[in-house]
């Protein structure tokens, strides 16, 4: 399964204006914050929890931020 992170990319740009300032404030590099955006790899408990916490928003909406499914577009035959 695949997650739509478009939500928290949008707040990552408002908080933190890049996505390399906020890596740095997660203590991640760019790349594997890049990994993680793009679905190849996974953001760990601690992170996501972390992320909340610099992003000023609550835990209560970590469902919005991290576990959207990335809706799927299928071909017609």
């Amino acid at each position: 399964m695949t997650w739509d992170y478009s939500r928290l990319k949008g707040k990552i740009k408002e908080v933190y204006n890049t996505q390399d300032n906020f890596a740095e404030a997660l203590g991640m590099s760019r790349t594997s914050l890049s990994q993680r955006l793009n679905n190849q790899l996974e953001f760990s408990q601690n992170e996501i929890a972390k992320a909340m916490n610099l992003l000023g928003e609550d835990e209560s909406n970590m469902v919005a931020f991290f576990y959207t499914p990335e809706v799927q577009k299928h071909e017609r035959d």
